[in-house]
């Protein structure tokens, strides 16, 4: 099971990607396309076009991750392209909130909050 921690950023493809790609299509596409490097401390996710697959690129150290998901039913409620960005910013719970079969903005969450009992 892939849960993104919370120290990750998250790069997430807007529209629909070719599901043939691997790690070396999915990169071209990062550097070229995105104009950003692949080799980043950055998890760049992309999904096919019916929204049952998704694969996530990541760089970990001397090579590459890909992580693949396939869905055997339902579909990953994914953004369609924008005319500004191809891609958005994410955070991971986001991300895991996407995984999971919930949208980008979903209301229904509890909110993160942190407490301190000592002020350091």
């Amino acid at each position: 099971m892939f849960t993104a921690s919370t120290q990750l950023n998250v790069a997430l493809i807007c529209g629909p990607t070719d599901m043939r790609k691997a790690i070396d299509g999915l990169c071209n596409i990062v550097a070229y396309d995105l104009e950003k490097e692949p080799c980043s401390e950055q998890l760049f996710v992309f999904c096919g076009r019916a929204r049952d697959k998704v694969k996530i690129l990541q760089w970990s150290h001397n090579g590459f991750w890909l992580h693949y998901k396939r869905l055997e039913k339902g579909t990953f409620q994914w953004p369609g392209i924008d005319d500004e960005n191809l891609s958005i910013q994410v955070s991971s719970r986001q991300l895991n909130w996407l995984l999971d079969g919930l949208p980008l903005q979903s209301h229904d969450a509890h909110p993160h909050l942190t407490y301190r009992y000592h002020d350091d």
